[in-house]
């Protein structure tokens, strides 16, 4: 169990040290250019999203006042008249 932890460190030792890949050159201005699309679409989609649901908000609010729900039906029958 002692050598466990020597091989690994020596794995470890070796990376550090030993040669690095060769990256592309436009690697990073490609990544950031992929960045930048991905945060300016999930604004947008954000923006969107808050558009629909004013939009549903609002719609619901004209419904709701020519509608009005929360009234109930009239009745088809007038009370009696009492009292004359």
């Amino acid at each position: 169990m002692s050598g466990l932890p020597d091989r690994k460190e020596a794995q470890v030792k070796q990376l550090l040290e030993g040669p690095y890949p060769v990256v592309p050159t436009g690697l990073a201005a490609g990544a950031a250019a992929r960045g930048d699309r991905l945060l300016r679409r999930r604004r947008a989609l954000r923006r969107f999203g808050w558009a629909v649901l004013f939009a549903a908000a609002v719609a619901f609010a004209v419904w709701a006042s020519l509608t009005r729900p929360w009234a109930g039906p009239p009745t088809g029958i007038s009370p009696p008249l009492e009292g004359w």
